[in-house]
């Protein structure tokens, strides 16, 4: 698949891989965990498909904010934009990509998977943890996209082709073309057909990144909480960077992470489901 489709991006394509790979798993012991593993993801994927088909008409209702966002970052960072001072420092240009550049592009990537890979996970190894995500995951998605329908808001990338704030390239498009594996920017650009440009506010790349790291946390062993603990700061900085997204479309983003991942577990420990994750001794 990779050598002919390319990185499978788009969620259906995605689903397809991890359930089959979830029913190899499960094939030791087929007759139990493979109509769990139907009954537990079917409203799952669909849920989230449904999601990415509607994400695309959420900016039907309302014409698209262009300038609050930037006047946030202005004035949290005394009149700058970030992703204008970081292109002016670190960007050279399509010619001359570097490390930083590739860097963010596979940062950014990660976003596409990386939640339902830790959802497959949790369901074989910790499968009492993963319904309990399952619902972070899908009503985090469900209060971005009521965010997009009443607030549809411009990116920086859009806002500099409006000639808002001074020019800024969009990054991970540019990079996707250098990357030496055949079919990845076809890839992104059939992927782009599902999108919504105008769905930025807040940042559920960066919200996503944030959910697992704050799920995750007690789960995993001390070692692994410094990279658990960079990867929403990594993916910030890389939204920010590519124009993909403003730092206070990030920060919100996190303040919607944090806010379902509690609402969540409020609501799962009053109804008595086990506890989102076991503490693990230092």
């Amino acid at each position: 698949m990779l050598a002919f489709l390319g990185v499978p991006t788009a969620k259906d394509r995605l689903f397809a891989w991890l359930v089959l790979g979830l029913i190899c798993f499960s094939l030791a012991d087929a007759r139990r965990k493979v109509p769990r593993l139907v009954l537990e993801w079917s409203p799952f994927i669909g849920f989230l498909l449904v999601y990415d088909l509607l994400r695309g008409v959420a900016d039907s209702l309302f014409d698209a904010h262009v300038r609050p966002q930037a006047r946030v970052d202005e004035w949290l960072f005394d009149g700058a934009i970030p992703t204008v001072w970081l292109q002016r420092h670190l960007w050279h240009g399509a010619a001359h990509l570097r490390w930083w550049d590739y860097a963010s592009w596979g940062v950014y990537l990660t976003h596409f998977f990386a939640t339902l890979v830790v959802a497959a996970v949790l369901w074989l190894w910790w499968h009492d943890r993963f319904l309990r995500y399952a619902a972070m995951v899908a009503a985090l998605a469900a209060v971005g996209f009521a965010t997009y329908v009443l607030f549809p808001a411009v990116p920086p990338w859009l806002a500099s082709e409006h000639g808002t704030i001074e020019p800024t390239a969009r990054l991970v498009p540019i990079v996707w073309e250098h990357i030496p594996i055949e079919h990845f920017s076809t890839v992104f650009e059939k992927g782009r057909a599902y999108a919504n440009d105008v769905a930025a506010v807040p940042s559920l790349h960066a919200a996503y990144a944030l959910l697992i790291t704050l799920y995750l946390w007690r789960l995993v062993p001390p070692w692994a909480r410094v990279p658990l603990a960079l990867y929403p700061v990594a993916m910030a900085a890389a939204l920010v960077y590519t124009s993909e997204h403003y730092v206070s479309d990030c920060l919100l983003g996190w303040v919607y992470a944090f806010t379902t991942f509690a609402a969540v577990n409020r609501v799962a420990d009053r109804r008595g489901a086990p506890a989102y994750a076991p503490a693990i001794a230092d």
